[in-house]
């Protein structure tokens, strides 16, 4: 007994271990980070890390659920207030916030999860509750028209290219332009159109690609 009970132990601290490294490495590198290198750096071996988490994904869904349940939570929050920009416009800060803290979870939000049935669900929820405030604004005429549910997804992207990109020099770049970007945003519209309306199957596409990048697929 004594013996089984050392053995879950020490399976359950490597686990730990495996995780709290996993959060540092994702951080650093974003989703595509060499599974390798979060087992050296947790000083496991690697056939520890596979059998603990069989898949990526499996591993993303252990650091990165809790993440995610906290959008959902947000969401909620913002869908709960009376100010339909307000809501919207600071969910969508608060998404971009998230981004700047963590690569990762920067592609996460606009990646496909494939083969992870927690994360997707809660990603899709979270989504759908973010078309619930892109609704609510552009029915109270606070949100220019054009704006379709899919045109969120690059906004997301565009961001978290700019967070890759600036984020150890000038991390809160993303904020100066996260304004603009509202600005165009609001009513009334401006009276140059915004361009066609945003291709659905290949916003799609871009999103598995993401997530084929970083092993998710």
């Amino acid at each position: 007994m004594g013996a089984h009970g050392a053995l879950r132990r020490d399976a359950e601290r490597n686990r730990r271990q495996l995780v709290e490294t996993a959060k540092v490495v994702f951080a650093e590198r974003g989703l595509e980070a060499p599974l390798d290198e979060i087992a050296r750096r947790a000083k496991v071996g690697n056939a520890t890390l596979y059998r603990r988490f069989p898949s990526r994904g499996d591993l993303v869904a252990a650091v990165f659920a809790d993440a995610l349940r906290e959008v959902v939570a947000a969401t909620e929050r913002a869908l709960a207030m009376e100010d339909p920009w307000a809501a919207f416009a600071g969910h969508l800060t608060f998404l971009c916030e998230a981004q700047a803290g963590n690569r990762a979870f920067a592609d996460l939000l606009t990646a496909t999860v494939s083969g992870v049935p927690e994360l997707e669900q809660l990603r899709e929820h979270a989504f759908s509750g973010l078309t619930a405030l892109i609704d609510r604004a552009r029915a109270a005429g606070v949100l220019r028209p054009d704006f379709q549910h899919e045109d969120v997804v690059p906004v997301l992207m565009a961001n978290a290219g700019l967070v890759e990109r600036t984020g150890t020099n000038a991390p809160t770049a993303w904020r100066r332009q996260l304004g603009y970007t509202l600005a165009g945003l609001r009513a009334p519209a401006a009276d140059t159109p915004a361009g066609p309306a945003p291709d659905r199957v290949g916003i799609q596409r871009a999103m598995h690609a993401l997530a084929a990048r970083n092993g998710l697929s």
